[in-house]
Formats: C-alpha cells, sequence, structure tokens
C-alpha cells in the first residue's frame, strides 16, 4: 500500500511537471493554437515534427499511464469510506487515461502521415490533417474537460467524506471540478483553461500528500 501511495505522489509529481513544460512549449515555442490556416498547421507539423511527437509522447501518453497509477492508488486510499464513489472515479480516470493515449497516438501517427504526404500532395495532406486533428482533439477533451472535472469532482467528494486528503485540498478540487465541468459549455470554454491551471497545483499538492502518506486524521 506504501509503495502504491508512493507511485501515486511520483505520477502526480509528474504529471504537474510535464503540463508546466508543456505550456510554454507549445504557447512560445511552436504556438500551435494560434495556426488557423490549415496549410500553415501542416507547415508547422513539417517543421517541428521531431519536437512535437516528443512532446505529446510526454505529455499525453506517459501522463495518461501517470493518470492509471494515480488513480488506482487514490482508489485504494478513498475505498474504505466511500467504496462506491471511488469505484466509479477510478473507471472515469481509466477511460480518461485510455482517449489520452488514444488522442496521442492519432495525433502522433497522423502526423507522421501528414508530413509524408506533403512532400508529394500538399492539398491532400492539408485535408487529412483537418480530419486527423479533429479526431485527436475530440478524444483529447477540446470539446471541454468533461471527464477530468468529473473525476476531481468524484475524488474530492469521497476525500472529503473519508478525511483522506486535506480539507483545503478537496475545496481546491471542487473549484477546478466546477472549472471542467461548465467548460463543456461552448460559451465557457475559457474555464478550461483554468481548470488545467489549477490542476496543476492540485497534482503538485496531491503528490507532497501522498509522498508522505498524509492522512487528516478526524478530531
Amino acid at each position: 500500500m506504501k509503495t502504491l501511495q508512493k507511485s501515486g505522489g511520483l505520477a502526480a509529481l509528474y504529471m504537474a511537471v510535464a503540463y508546466i513544460v508543456a505550456i510554454p512549449y507549445f504557447l512560445v515555442v511552436v504556438n500551435y493554437p494560434a495556426v488557423v490556416d490549415p496549410t500553415e498547421k501542416v507547415i508547422l507539423l513539417r517543421d517541428n515534427y521531431t519536437s512535437m511527437f516528443a512532446m505529446h509522447v510526454i505529455v499525453y501518453e506517459f501522463v495518461a499511464l501517470g493518470l492509471v497509477v494515480l488513480g488506482l492508488a487514490l482508489y485504494h486510499r478513498l475505498k474504505v469510506g466511500a467504496p462506491m464513489i471511488a469505484q466509479v472515479a477510478t473507471a472515469i480516470a481509466l477511460i480518461w487515461a485510455c482517449l489520452l493515449l488514444a488522442s496521442s497516438m492519432v495525433f502522433n501517427y497522423g502526423m507522421e502521415a501528414v508530413v509524408g504526404l506533403y512532400a508529394i500532395d500538399p492539398p491532400q495532406a492539408v485535408w487529412a490533417w483537418q480530419v486527423l486533428e479533429t479526431v485527436a482533439q475530440g478524444l483529447g477533451g477540446a470539446g471541454g474537460e468533461l471527464l477530468g472535472g468529473l473525476w476531481l469532482l468524484l475524488v474530492s467528494w469521497a476525500a472529503s467524506r473519508t478525511n483522506a486528503l486535506p480539507k483545503p485540498l478537496n475545496w481546491l478540487g471542487f473549484v477546478i471540478a466546477f472549472a471542467g465541468l461548465i467548460s463543456v459549455v461552448p460559451s465557457l470554454a475559457d474555464a478550461g483553461i483554468v481548470f488545467g491551471l489549477l490542476h496543476i497545483v492540485w497534482f503538485v499538492w496531491l503528490g507532497i500528500v501522498l509522498l508522505r502518506n498524509q492522512t487528516v486524521k478526524t478530531p
């Protein structure tokens, strides 16, 4: 149990670091989200293929695996006092991890195929990337942080009932979960930014708690 808790703590810290590294890369170094023209997107992929491939492995695939470890660690921490909530939360974490893996695999494989195709038939490559990018982003939660918000809501709910995590961390979890859930509404999509930034803080805090195997004693 102690080993699993420490593994979960390391996974949480890794996820936080991965997101911290990803923010400047995707927004400053490559600035992929700012590119709107489909042709310019494919050219950007061609020029940054190696680094983008690596970043998607680090930020999506390894994070997805970390989410599996973290989800299991939290399940064992929460199952005694809130078994049903813990089970549902774990199931959602595993589904979320699978979709993150699928999203990255579609993106990376599609990017490789499109970059090769662009050298032969640029218009066809641009059209193909528009399709592949839509699939990858849909799998990755571009339509809103529904799974992440729901998972965090259930974890925070179970933890608040069992005193398995510090109360301030639980309240932070509720705030982040709310931001994630409302981000599925198109007009409130920017709430996903709040979800992502505060989630980094939550991961760091949670990682420290799990590494210390810290529990909250009921007075």
